[in-house]
């Protein structure tokens, strides 16, 4: 699969790695130009593109109309309207996913046509939806003036997810597992992992 991802952020790695994992091939689009180098000597696998997103001339040099999926997580609600539209209407990518800060914004988003909007709140609700206890989540850090958060889930003994594979767990499209402890060993998680105690 061909994905566009535009916008900057500690989530944006681990987005890369997941689908890097998967063997997608991945374009980031960015303005700051600091930024783009990091990625590009991070991972040499992606294509990166130093530019603004939101200009039809940039996704156009970039070869969106052979685009399957873009993903703008920009910081500004608006901006990642303007792009997916732009992405969807234009360039005829046929998945588009936007990132808002607002969960207001996720009906209105919709209804003018983007795939998929997303909100970091419902990273949140979701877990709490999955009956574990709020003493079993730790934030561990806030990113991008507390939009986006790491969140440690210890899995308590007697959990519905004992046993399943993480494939087989309901998580919300805004999460990526990035790891898994394992007493003292991280993982690099795939879909086959099982999730133990």
């Amino acid at each position: 699969m061909n994905i566009i991802i535009t916008g900057d952020g500690g989530e944006i790695h681990f987005l890369i790695e997941s689908f890097l994992l998967k063997g997608h091939n991945i374009t980031l689009i960015n303005k700051n130009q600091e930024y783009c180098k990091k990625i590009a000597r991070t991972y040499s696998k992606v294509n990166v593109v130093y530019g603004n997103p939101s200009k039809p001339n940039v996704l156009e040099e970039i070869g969106a109309f052979n685009g399957d999926l873009l993903i703008a997580m920009k910081q500004r609600d608006q901006d990642n309207l303007i792009i997916c539209q732009l992405a969807k209407n234009k360039f005829k990518i046929p998945k588009t996913l936007a990132v808002v800060n607002d969960p207001k914004n996720i009906n209105i988003f919709k209804k003018l046509g983007l795939d998929t909007v997303i909100s970091t709140t419902s990273i949140v609700s979701s877990i709490i939806e999955q009956k574990l206890s709020i003493e079993e989540i730790t934030k561990l850090i806030d990113v991008e003036e507390g939009k986006v958060s790491l969140i440690e889930i210890k899995i308590a003994k007697g959990s519905p997810v004992i046993g399943k594979k993480l494939s087989e767990i309901s998580i919300p499209k805004t999460a990526v597992v990035g790891c898994i402890s394992r007493g003292n060993n991280p993982i690099i998680p795939r879909g086959d992992t099982i999730i133990l105690e």
